[in-house]
């Protein structure tokens, strides 16, 4: 007896959900072990008697190699099955976790963030990117990108809280030092990642879903044929446009505590509570902005997004006199929610570029490697305004020149809006 449509088509669906589950824990892991300095980096210092700058050092170089790789990272993600790049990313960067959790020395950790910059870069990025647009149907693009980065924020918050809780314990119940004590976190980042690579060996398939197995198929010649091709394609600039302008005014929220402090006079306390209150808006953001805008369109709710976000920018310039932790909380969660609701959905939309799927790794490298600059230059931008003004003024400027982006962005994305519908039309 054969099984009913309606039955094998939610056995398709609950097996689409689960494998794309295992990208999102994945995702959600992975970083974390990298950026352990976001809750421990004291401690860091510390344990493994480096300094400041030395630590600045390594997570530049650890930027440097996300940027070299961007682009062969989308090449390999279309010759390599999503499944196995990130069984290997995952489980590589838990075993260089453990060898972090040895405490090299300094010469050694040079090596360990390299290592890092490969596996979270060169083998994960492109390849979970594809993977969620391959298991994601054309109607469910929004959605799967916006639960995607609302979902691996709830999993990077649960994985701090544990970690925070098993470094409190170890410290003040059992009297532990630092070093053992970091050592316990570090190691439940790095099996966490490890378990999650060999679930996603054995359950990840990640075909590709009806739409994208019947679109229609390109012959793969050779690198710069594939690059010239999707230089050809305009609505994949576009797409790197509202990405870079959308990722920077994601940068400006990590000024935002010490801004407060100096612009608005908080204690570090109430800048503290109002900024991690912001961490708690990544999932309403994310996920709401994905079912949004695969009810109204993506673009649209992005240009809203957008438009919104820098508009909340210019009021904490314009208004620092206003400040009632009311007023602050109010902002700060209203750009909070838009900046998540931005980066839930910039990815969803390269879905209107009708890529091939067997370039779509590659076009997530080339407008990564665009997108992503900011990584790169606006620390440097920060520095230049330090260096030639004082107080408050630094990051009005600061502030100022994102929100510039944030319009630029907000024009790319209605921009991109008019020739998809030009297209279809």
């Amino acid at each position: 007896m054969t099984a009913r449509p309606e039955a094998s088509g939610k056995n398709l669906n609950l097996k689409r959900y689960f494998q794309f589950t295992l990208l999102l824990l994945a995702a959600g892991a992975i970083y974390p072990l990298l950026y352990l300095r976001q809750n421990f980096e004291s401690s860091i210092l510390e344990v493994f008697q480096i300094t400041s700058g030395d630590l600045g050092n390594y997570y530049s170089m650890l930027g440097v190699v996300y940027f070299v790789c961007y682009v062969p990272s989308g090449w390999l993600a279309d010759k390599i099955s999503p499944r196995l790049l990130v069984t290997l990313s995952m489980v590589g960067t838990g075993a260089l976790g453990l060898w972090f959790a040895s405490i090299p020395s300094k010469e050694v950790l040079v090596y360990i963030f390299m290592a890092w910059g490969i596996a979270a870069g060169l083998t994960f990025w492109a390849s979970m990117i594809k993977g969620v647009k391959m298991l994601a149907h054309k109607n469910e693009q929004g959605r799967f990108f916006g639960v995607l980065d609302g979902g691996r924020g709830l999993v990077e918050a649960v994985l701090a809280t544990i970690a925070i809780a098993i470094f409190a314990y170890a410290i003040e119940s059992q009297g532990q030092s630092t070093t053992l004590a970091l050592k316990q976190v570090i190691y439940m980042y790095s099996y966490t990642c490890i378990a999650i690579g060999v679930l996603t060996f054995f359950f990840f398939r990640g075909e590709a879903n009806k739409e994208e197995a019947s679109a229609p198929k390109m012959t793969s010649k050779n690198l710069f044929r594939d690059l010239k091709f999707l230089a050809s394609i305009p609505e994949l600039w576009m797409v790197a446009a509202v990405i870079f302008c959308g990722y920077q005014l994601f940068w400006a929220t990590y000024s935002f505590s010490s801004f407060m402090q100096l612009g608005y006079e908080v204690s570090a306390v109430t800048a503290g509570f109002i900024t991690v209150a912001k961490l708690w808006m990544r999932p309403i953001g994310g996920i709401g902005a994905g079912f949004l805008g695969d009810k109204y369109g993506k673009e649209n709710i992005l240009a809203v997004a957008l438009a919104g976000s820098t508009l909340g920018l210019v009021v904490m310039i314009v208004f620092p006199q206003l400040n009632t932790v009311y007023f602050l909380l109010a902002i700060v969660l209203l750009i909070g929610v838009l900046t998540y609701a931005i980066r839930g959905l910039y990815w969803a939309i390269l879905d209107d570029c009708d890529i091939p799927l067997q370039v779509t790794g590659l076009a997530i490298g080339v407008i990564s490697l665009i997108a992503y600059t900011p990584d790169i230059f606006l620390p440097q931008i920060n520095g230049y305004f330090a260096a030639r003004y004082e107080g408050i003024t630094v990051y009005n400027l600061y502030f100022g020149y994102i929100a510039v982006m944030g319009a630029l962005g907000t024009l790319a994305a209605l921009k991109l809006k008019s020739m998809t519908a030009k297209k279809k039309s």
